[in-house]
């Protein structure tokens, strides 16, 4: 009977273990996942993105074509804890024509604190006036995964 329980622990320890690494693949899984929101337009752009839990930006990109012209696109943040806590996070000076955007932010920047992490609730915001209106057309994609 005592050999029955030594048995018995050691199967249920055997468990624990597998059942531990199966959760850590699940989770950096879940963590490498980007998730892509879209818009498109030929007004400005007034897109925001979120996910609903603690998240993180992976990239921005910005397609732009037909028209002329270039302005400042914005990223900044809707903060859920009231507009008290909304700011700027980054402007990119020129965007438009013949200026696409291709903002990636790096694996460094990931771990909080960063200005890239964000709460659940949390906003991105992108903001860009388009300088030809009707005439210029826009891509936009957002790439946010769950942040640790």
């Amino acid at each position: 009977m005592p050999g029955d329980i030594g048995k018995v622990v050691g199967a249920a320890q055997t468990g624990f273990v597998t059942q531990d690494a199966e959760l850590a693949a699940t989770r950096l899984r879940q963590l490498s996942t980007v998730v892509t929101r879209k818009a498109a337009g030929s007004g400005n752009i007034d897109s925001v993105a979120w996910l609903d839990r603690k998240y993180r930006l992976v990239f921005v990109r910005c397609h732009f074509s037909g028209g002329t012209g270039t302005a400042a696109l914005k990223l900044s943040i809707d903060s859920a804890s009231g507009a008290a806590y909304d700011a700027l996070l980054f402007t990119i000076v020129q965007a438009g024509t013949n200026k696409d955007v291709h903002l990636r932010i790096s694996d460094a920047d990931s771990d909080e604190p960063s200005p890239w992490c964000f709460q659940a609730g949390d906003q991105l915001r992108v903001q860009w006036a388009n300088p030809d209106s009707g005439n210029m057309a826009w891509g936009l994609e957002i790439g946010l995964c769950l942040a640790s």
